[in-house]
């Protein structure tokens, strides 16, 4: 192990919590790499153009799914003159499909076979899913590509993938044992199987896809200016972002989703029926390791027991999973944060600046893209809305779907460590029915500190 001197670590914000301008390196000339005769780069095609490729037919928010067309993004057979995506399948997985490749542990020409793979249950078709304004980052025909363009992919000797798979399971969560045992919910056999507490339910994956016209205007920018700001600050890793305006749609390298219902899944998208909705953004450390530190898990299993409950009165329950580990900054800029906290003083009014002063945003994960998938679902209300995030419910309603309700998670459910979290965040905006500390007052909120020297 290499030893590590706290004090030495370089800082933007000490204990005053002043701002300080980071040291500006001396310019230093750049150098001029010459690459061999043997490099790769001779062989590969770095980028295309528009004057030099052919792409299938693919226009955006159509009529009918022949019209709107499939989505191309593969290299492969004639993709390379022929793709109308740009990015590549699998979301943040597609690295290891290549590592895959590289060490030939996958054949580059293995064509999938989808026998058997189709939708276990129909999620019924939407007019949301004809027009270029309601869904944007995702494909709303993403189910259905082997029955709707496996033609055109032998045609046109292309790959067409799709970017949502839909199934049933069994979920086991020791939380809703103990909520049978207490009586807190019901053995109905249909919903809740056993008085384990074990759960059937409904699951929809979904990796995104990104329509760029769509999503620059969802934040208020233009076209170019999001193609730019995604090419620059991934480090060019994709050429065409620029090179390739006629191009529309981007399959990001990030983290899809995952839809829980419960109950029949027609009753998501039937007005008449009364629905609890739970949107909750991925915590690694609370959801699956049980860290105290913070209300995602209590309230992840919380929107759970209730979406049961309102599957078992009749209506539908839906669990929306988002992977955007550590407020979209990541696991390692939590942690760092994490450390700041637990040295510098962890209270509830130092919350945020703790975050800022390493991420420089107290907040990445920009719920403007988050509810497509309610539109895709059908959702035109929520009766319940399991949150207190006022960027997720100012997102939905922005985008024409009241909320009848908003769910606070009881103040039993949370950890003590973790109302330095939930105090700052009621403070910032954060819905709840109890009080809202002014500012002096969360100086008093203190979770557990530690001032040790690794």
């Amino acid at each position: 192990m290499y030893p590590v001197d706290i004090e030495t670590m370089p800082s933007s914000c000490g204990h005053n919590h002043g701002h300080h301008e980071a040291p500006v390196a001396a310019s230093e000339p750049v150098k001029q790499v010459s690459l061999s005769k043997s490099s790769p780069l001779d062989t590969i095609t770095l980028t295309t153009y528009p004057e030099d490729s052919t792409p299938i037919a693919l226009s955006w928010g159509e009529s009918s799914p022949e019209e709107r067309g499939p989505i191309v993004a593969s290299r492969d057979r004639e993709g390379l003159v022929k793709h109308n995506a740009i990015g590549a399948h699998s979301g943040s997985y597609c690295v290891y499909h290549a590592l895959a490749i590289g060490s030939k542990q996958l054949k580059k020409d293995h064509v999938a076979d989808y026998t058997n793979a189709q939708p276990a249950f129909s999620v019924p078709e939407q007019k949301t899913w004809y027009n270029k304004e309601d869904i944007i980052a995702m494909d709303p025909f993403g189910h259905l590509t082997p029955v709707l363009y496996d033609e055109v992919s032998k045609s046109e000797n292309v790959e067409v993938r799709p970017t949502i798979a839909i199934t049933k399971a069994h979920m086991q969560l020791f939380e809703l044992k103990d909520a049978v045992e207490q009586g807190r919910l019901k053995v109905d056999g249909k919903v809740v199987i056993n008085k384990n507490g074990d759960l059937n339910v409904s699951k929809i994956a979904v990796e995104p896809v990104w329509y760029l016209p769509g999503v620059a205007k969802r934040f208020g920018i233009t076209e170019d200016e999001l193609r730019t700001s995604l090419f620059e600050d991934t480090n060019g890793m994709y050429p065409e972002l620029v090179t390739r305006p006629d191009i529309k749609v981007f399959l990001p390298p990030i983290g899809g989703l995952t839809v829980y219902i419960f109950g029949d899944p027609k009753f998501v998208s039937d007005p008449s029926k009364k629905l609890a909705l739970r949107i909750h953004d991925e915590c690694n450390g609370s959801d699956v390791f049980g860290s105290d530190i913070c209300t995602c898990r209590p309230y992840l299993t919380f929107g759970i027991e209730e979406a049961v409950k309102e599957a078992q009165n009749g209506g539908s329950g839906v669990c929306i999973y988002f992977r955007k580990e550590g407020r979209a900054l990541g696991e390692v800029t939590k942690y760092l944060v994490y450390n700041a906290r637990k040295r510098g003083g962890d209270t509830a009014a130092e919350y945020f600046h703790r975050t800022e002063c390493i991420a420089g945003v107290r907040d990445m994960r920009f719920q403007q893209l988050m509810p497509d998938i309610l539109k895709w679902l059908g959702i035109t209300k929520i009766d319940r809305m399991l949150s207190m995030s006022n960027m997720k419910h100012d997102a939905i309603v922005e985008q024409g779907i009241p909320i009848l309700e908003r769910i606070p998670l009881p103040d039993e459910l949370i950890p003590p460590d973790s109302r330095v979290e939930i105090d700052a965040k009621i403070n910032s905006g954060y819905f709840t029915n109890g009080k809202v500390m002014t500012t002096e007052e969360l100086k008093n909120v203190r979770g557990r500190e530690w001032h040790d020297v690794l």
